[in-house]
């Protein structure tokens, strides 16, 4: 019976509301007084049902809540006979819940439109090489799709054959399509606007990129920060100081109907609702925008951080080196570059491709005793040769002789804002190579808007050498640059500035800066990275985009000024209400729940406003 009239709750307001109008009519154009309190009887019965229901339910729990307070009133005053109050009161109790919920389903509305575009169907190759239309479900990592013009990609892929030019917006927030072809990677989601492309499927269903924004969005809207932590300890007790004022204000006045219109008003909805409201908003407009929130604490956070630390290679540079210079020394070079080919064939080091793009096509040897050393570099046997591939510091380690000339090469290259990949064969130096990142496209002004929007420090932090730091930092304007950072040295640090109290942010994209991540107040992660930096981060760039970061940044600020207006206007109308029961001749249970309910969807608009938030240019 509970169940089937909570699922009837929208019907009964809509009832009691006419029953309403319908009494009022009899009262006012007919004279019938009989009619009038015979329908408001009956509004007050059907409205009020749905609400004792939740009043017992949170009772059965040891919860006194608006539930409780609502009904101890409506049910006060049917006793004493003041039915056109108690159908007033119910009925715009349960249109506010109406109302309430409906706006809140609109701030959900990221959510919504993101599984609305979720791809259902995809043409996959069969056995005998015809495209046959199946569910999504029936694609697994391995099969081969054909995606037509005006078609959603249906997984994570890799182009096969063909190309075309596809809109991003539901990965990046950025509506302006992007071309693709053989080797280019395509997300789940995503339109392919002209052309016809073949894929590979690496990612399906919830692993896919599409599929894990959802997830993170539903995730966070789920989460609740301190601040509305501290709102529900609050509305527990505040709901019972209530209850009990009504009881003292009955005991001295004798005023039963003063009594219970203080029940009505000190409703704590809109306290409670506004917090939440905000933070789901905030987040919704995140996801349309390229930014996945992970939590509203993560709003909280992020919206007072003091310094911003940048990893460089994929963050600040767009992660694709090319070698800009290079020298040989001694004899056997090509061997050599075989050597140093086939050792970083196995890496995933960033700089690997850019060395293998460089060296081209040559014959590769069988790499043993492969050795990883930490900050610097590897250390293998090929064809019997002690070979070793890294930094300075390894060929230190190596004890690898470096001569006036080499040392000289060495400072000029790193002058020049190279990263350095220094190749020895049986401790001789055999191969310097200077190979150099491009800054990302306007970088230089998102950071700008990030010290516009109150971060005081804005610090890079690389593996690389001194001189490559000090001059990314030197064009880019940042605060502080240190190079030869190892990942505990970068942890180091970033200790050391939170001791002092500051709230530092980490951007980083690869494995080792995951640990910084996690350490961070505030783990930034760039979208295109690895996804153990994904997962250990507290936000998103979704497509490695830059730009998005001030737009985080601004959209937290907003909506944790956002927060704190709801705050002030729930508990300001809670205020005025209170003291105009008591100072004032024209306040009574109706005024004051219709003032009650206004005040729940002001705080709820006002939230709404965050989901067209857009950062100042």
């Amino acid at each position: 019976m509970q169940k089937m009239i909570l699922q009837q709750k929208k019907r009964l307001t809509w009832i009691s509301g006419l029953l309403i109008i319908f009494g009022f009519f009899g009262r006012f154009a007919l004279d019938n007084m009989t009619l009038f309190n015979g329908t408001l009887i009956i509004a007050s019965i059907l409205g009020v049902a749905p609400i004792a229901i939740q009043a017992y339910q949170a009772l059965k729990v040891k919860v006194v809540s608006i539930d409780v307070l609502v009904t101890i009133a409506v049910v006060g005053a049917f006793l004493i006979q003041n039915f056109e109050e108690s159908a007033i009161v119910t009925f715009l109790f349960l249109f506010g819940s109406y109302l309430e919920q409906r706006t809140l389903n609109q701030t959900r509305s990221a959510i919504k439109e993101l599984t609305e575009i979720a791809p259902e169907s995809a043409l996959k190759q069969m056995d005998d090489g015809q495209f046959i239309e199946v569910e999504v479900d029936d694609v697994d990592e391995g099969d081969i799709l054909l995606v037509k013009t005006g078609a959603k990609v249906p997984v994570d892929g890799t182009v096969l054959t063909g190309e075309g030019y596809i809109n991003e917006a539901s990965i990046t927030g950025e509506s302006e399509t992007v071309r693709k072809s053989k080797d280019a990677h395509v997300f789940a989601g995503t339109i392919l606007e002209n052309g016809t492309i073949q894929i590979k499927t690496d990612r399906v269903g919830e692993d896919t990129t599409f599929g894990r924004i959802i997830e993170l969005v539903e995730e966070a809207q789920d989460s609740k920060s301190e601040a509305e932590r501290f709102i529900d300890r609050f509305a527990k007790y505040y709901t019972p100081a209530v209850l009990v004022l009504a009881i003292f204000v009955w005991l001295f006045s004798q005023n039963i109907e003063l009594a219970i219109t203080v029940l009505v008003l000190g409703c704590p909805g809109a306290l409670v609702i506004g917090v939440p409201v905000s933070n789901v908003a905030g987040i919704g407009n995140g996801a349309r925008h390229g930014v996945l929130l992970k939590g509203s604490e993560v709003i909280h956070d992020f919206s007072r951080v003091d310094t911003i630390i940048f990893d460089k290679t994929g963050t600040l540079t767009v992660g694709n080196p090319k070698v800009a210079e290079k020298k040989y020394y001694g004899s056997n070079i090509e061997e050599a570059r075989g050597y140093l080919a086939s050792i970083e064939h196995e890496s995933d080091h960033p700089l690997a491709k850019a060395v293998l793009d460089d060296i081209g096509e040559v014959e590769l040897s069988t790499v043993v005793d492969t050795e990883v050393i930490k900050g610097g570099g590897i250390v293998a046997t090929v064809n019997d040769h002690r070979v070793a591939v890294g930094n300075l510091a390894l060929m230190e380690i190596e004890n690898v002789r470096l001569d006036e000339q080499i040392r000289t090469d060495i400072k000029k290259y790193e002058a020049n804002g190279n990263s350095l990949v220094l190749t020895s064969v049986d401790g001789e130096l055999k191969i310097l190579l200077g190979i150099r990142d491009q800054i990302r496209q306007k970088v230089k002004d998102d950071l700008q808007k990030l010290k516009r929007l109150g971060v005081k420090n804005l610090v890079v932090l690389s593996g690389d050498n001194q001189g490559t730091v000090d001059l990314v930092s030197s064009e880019l304007g940042l605060t502080e640059a240190h190079g030869h950072m190892l990942p505990e040295d970068k942890a180091a640090y970033l200790k050391n500035l939170q001791a002092k109290g500051e709230i530092v942010a980490f951007v980083g994209d690869g494995v080792n800066d995951s640990p910084s991540l996690a350490l961070a107040d505030i783990g930034i992660a760039m979208g295109n990275g690895t996804d153990v930096a994904i997962e250990t981060s507290d936000l998103v760039l979704m497509n490695s985009d830059f730009s998005r970061l001030p737009h985080a940044l601004g959209l937290t600020k907003a909506t944790a000024h956002n927060m704190i207006q709801n705050i002030i206007i729930a508990i300001g109308v809670v205020l005025v209400l209170l003291a105009s029961v008591f100072f004032s001749d024209w306040m009574n249970m109706s005024i004051g729940m219709l003032v009650h309910e206004a005040s729940i969807l002001a705080v709820i608009l006002n939230a709404m406003r965050l989901l067209g938030y857009k950062a100042k240019r």
